[in-house]
């Protein structure tokens, strides 16, 4: 593998060279709003920042929107198996679980009402702006969530007529297809629609592996590993994980005044992946394909489908008022339909049918935010508001007579809902004590309440049950400095407190896994966790074109939701001990004359459990899930007609067990460290059309996460804009 990255690297610093006396292309200065909540020059705003722009998403092959940030330093982007996991998610800093980072859609909370994940598949990249990527506490304007940091992605709104028409085919008979209207009316009114729609065939990501070697006279199974390293026997796989999903998205806006504006939006997500028929690699003597042996049922051969309707509604006015800009900003989410299939163990289930069981989890979440932008005495910007959030969640189990058909749906088996709310007041005062000198002074006050919970285990002693309402209220100061010495320095420095609320899926939901029979079990009295967190950091401009930047953080988190284990086949979650996470972030890139940008940048993570009474064993282990070191590299050149970008990824090595006994790599179920490299070329062949090419994982590189990983896949595109 070394022999790879040597290779990677020439093939980068040759383009370098050859492009460097080319004309220096501009640099522009990115206006955000995420990190204040007030459009600032992304130079002067006192958080590290990154943005991806609707640019820097064409030079890639972006499939879903999470893949658009996973190059930036800081972002650790989870997808195991392509556009086909359900389970992706975004964390930033070492900061584990997507419910600890938020995401939002301009300003509108994607986080779920049930779990706090984001189901990233379906949203069309056609669609977006930018992205912003904000690093660092942010529960003093954004509240709970945001613990790790914000992401931020802002939808298009063009300001004059453009016809967008996009297609792509491409391995595993991979195709989409998009189309975009944006268009402006009399300098009044703005309207912005897309419908885009993506399939694949997928490929070969679940295996079927026993703890059971096959009996006597039976062959074609492989001797493997468990991720601990204990011995296992590959039989067979699940057969292809196939996806499709489908998005319309409308905006409107309208001017009535130079300065009152009103904003409507509406998206519709559909998302849906299956599984094929399954391939068992057994034979008997009589060369007879083989699904039950011993202990082994046929079921184990078989995966359940799933599927999502995701609708969010928003409303948005802004005006101002005697030099006060105002803002408030209603929004309706719901997960009309969250669903999946599994196979019944109990009852076996075979390849032609049989009993399962469907779980279905509707969702909705409304927000309301009111916000006040007011300058004062020419040194002081206050911005001050209050918000409102409800969530609320019912998940029902059913038995299935059919395990492939989830609308055959026979007794309710199990039942768990509840709602929660939240109010919030917060104030900002961003004061320049300078004119190189700014300091922002901020916290947020929210109230939180969880209520209604229930649960219905079907046939089981002490249910139903109805839990008593629990509520928390949580502080969160920030400070924060930004100071420019000399004109190519810019110097930060932010510190504060953030928290999460737990969420009713920790509260209420308790499961039994299928293939396990364990049990994990809600806790309705968890308290919400905190986290106390610091960093400093510089950005130097070098010689025109040049940038380094660099940052170090710490991160303490306190009373940490862990999962406990209380006997062999039941865990329940608790409140518990310490994590902290202390790390570096590196960047540098320069832009040649040419229009060719060479970039780099490192994130070292050490996040570690510092105290765990409930089991002390894990203290000094790494936090399941998150990535010591990470590193991307790249370049990307423009010139003319013809747009080339290439870029390297490496993650390091992630646990997904507490005590990190989960070292073995290259088996199913491990996380694997891993360098991928991917390139995508594009080319106008005439003003309005652009043809592509690209391909993800050149070397094929083999690895997994949890999931077998893709190998190397290509896809050819034709892109026309009007």
């Amino acid at each position: 593998m070394i022999g790879k990255y040597i290779l990677f690297v020439a093939i980068l610093f040759f383009a370098a060279g050859a492009m460097a006396e080319e004309r220096m292309a501009t640099m522009l200065n990115e206006i955000v709003v995420t990190a204040t909540r007030t459009e600032r020059e992304a130079a002067s705003v006192p958080a590290s920042i990154s943005v991806v722009t609707n640019q820097d998403i064409e030079k890639s092959n972006v499939e879903t929107i999470d893949q658009a940030v996973n190059a930036l330093p800081g972002v650790f982007d989870r997808r195991g198996k392509s556009s086909m996991d359900t389970s992706a998610s975004i964390t930033l800093r070492g900061i584990p679980g997507q419910q600890r980072t938020l995401i939002m859609m301009d300003g509108i909370a994607l986080n779920r009402a049930y779990d706090g994940t984001v189901s990233f598949g379906g949203f069309a990249p056609g669609d977006v702006e930018r992205i912003e990527v904000v690093r660092g506490p942010f529960s003093s304007l954004y509240g709970g969530y945001a613990m790790g940091g914000v992401v931020n992605i802002l939808i298009k709104m063009p300001g004059k007529r453009e016809i967008v028409l996009k297609g792509s085919y491409g391995t595993d008979n991979t195709w989409s297809a998009y189309t975009s209207y944006g268009d402006m009316f009399r300098n009044k009114m703005s309207m912005f629609i897309s419908y885009g729609y993506r399939s694949t065939d997928g490929y070969r990501t679940d295996y079927n592996v026993q703890s059971a070697k096959p009996t006597a006279g039976i062959t074609g199974w492989s001797y493997t590993q468990s991720n601990t390293g204990a011995a296992r026997y590959l039989i067979g796989d699940k057969g292809r994980n196939g996806s499709s999903e489908g998005n319309i998205t409308a905006k409107m806006a309208y001017n009535f005044t130079k300065t009152s504006r009103l904003k409507l939006s509406f998206m519709r997500v559909e998302n849906e992946y299956s599984y094929n028929d399954p391939d068992t690699y057994l034979i008997n003597a009589a060369k007879v394909p083989v699904y039950t042996y011993g202990t082994v049922r046929e079921s184990t051969f078989l995966a359940g489908n799933g599927g999502k309707v995701q609708n969010i509604y928003s409303a948005v006015y802004e005006t101002e008022i005697s030099n006060v800009k105002a803002k408030i900003s209603l929004s309706r989410s719901e997960h009309e339909k969250n669903w999946y299939t599994s196979p019944g163990t109990t009852a076996p289930a075979t390849r032609s049918g049989g009993p399962g069981t469907v779980s279905s989890t509707p969702s909705r979440t409304y927000d309301a935010d009111l916000q006040f932008i007011m300058p004062l005495w020419n040194r002081h910007v206050f911005t001050y508001g209050g918000s409102y959030r409800y969530n609320w969640a019912d998940t029902e189990e059913n038995d299935l007579t059919c395990w492939r058909d989830e609308d055959s749906k026979a007794n309710l088996t199990y039942q768990a809902r509840g709602r929660d709310r939240t109010y919030a007041l917060f104030l900002q005062d961003e004061i320049a004590l300078r004119d190189n000198l700014t300091l922002y002074l901020g916290f947020r006050q929210d109230w939180w309440r969880a209520f209604d919970g229930y649960a219905n285990d079907a046939g089981k002693a002490g249910y139903p049950q109805r839990y008593r309402s629990t509520d928390a209220s949580s502080f969160s100061p920030k400070v924060a400095a930004v100071y420019s010495p000399f004109n190519r320095t810019i110097l930060r420095f932010s510190a504060g407190e953030s928290f999460r609320a737990p969420t009713l899926y920790d509260l209420y939901r308790t499961w039994t896994s299928s293939i396990t029979g364990n049990t994990y079990a809600g806790n309705p009295d968890l308290k919400p966790e905190t986290i106390r967190s610091w960093d400093i950091g510089a950005e130097q401009h070098l010689w025109k074109g040049g940038l380094i930047k660099a940052t170090y953080f710490e991160n303490y988190i306190d009373d940490l939701i862990y999962s406990r284990t209380v006997t062999a086949t039941l865990q329940d979650k608790i409140n518990v001990g310490r994590a902290e996470v202390k790390g570096v972030e590196l960047e540098a890139e320069h832009l040649f004359e040419s229009g060719l940008k060479v970039f780099a940048n490192y994130t070292y993570n050490n996040s570690k459990v510092v105290n765990n009474s409930s089991k002390p064993e894990t203290e000094g282990k790494q936090l399941a899930l998150t990535a010591k070191e990470m590193f991307n590299m790249g370049a990307d050149f423009a010139r003319g007609p013809f747009a080339a970008k290439i870029i390297g990824r490496y993650v390091g090595k992630r646990y997904n067990n507490d005590l990190n006994n989960d070292r073995k790599n290259g088996v199913y179920t491990s996380y694997d460290p891993y360098f991928i490299t991917d390139v995508k070329i594009s080319y106008n062949i005439v003003t309005c059309a652009t043809i592509s090419l690209s391909v993800d994982n050149i070397f094929d590189r083999d690895y997994f996460s949890y999931y077998k990983s893709p190998d190397r896949k290509w896809y050819g595109g034709l892109t026309l804009k009007f």
